[in-house]
């Protein structure tokens, strides 16, 4: 059934994403109840994203002209995860503006064929400096441009 009948977020398959990371899970992101604590997913969005995005040249953390803000976020639950196991984060963009992106990430276990877990954030890239918004620069269009 589609989310638009049910009105409830599904699991999404493989082939819905562009690229995939694979993330090692760690002891310390479990919780009490044994599977990995909701804020732990959230940083697996930010290292899916940025990993991708410096590994293609397209971010420079340190000397940049411009820096993503994240100004959304969100994320739905569908199966645990626990350590000790490999997440695969599938990473696509299904927004881009002049200065702004919104990226979806999906999370696997490792070899699932659906998410455990999926969501999105959305970054506004801003001048370094005086943290205005500012057009996304050429190579890093190019870089998401294909995450679409």
């Amino acid at each position: 059934m589609s989310e638009a009948k049910e009105g409830k977020p599904q699991p999404q398959p493989r082939s819905a994403y562009k690229v995939f990371r694979t993330i090692g899970t760690r002891w310390m992101d479990n919780d009490a109840y044994g599977h990995v604590n909701n804020v732990v997913y959230y940083s697996w969005f930010d290292t899916a994203v940025n990993a991708h995005l410096i590994e293609q040249g397209a971010l420079d953390i340190h000397r940049g002209e411009v820096i993503g803000l994240v100004i959304e976020t969100q994320c739905n639950y569908f199966s645990p995860l626990e350590f000790p196991q490999l997440v695969e984060a599938g990473l696509r963009v299904s927004h881009l503006g002049r200065s702004s992106v919104r990226y979806e990430v999906g999370l696997f276990a490792q070899g699932a064929e659906s998410t455990a877990a999926r969501g999105h954030f959305v970054h506004v890239y801003v001048d370094r400096d005086h943290r205005r918004p500012a057009p996304l620069p050429d190579k890093l269009k190019n870089v998401l441009e294909a995450l679409r």
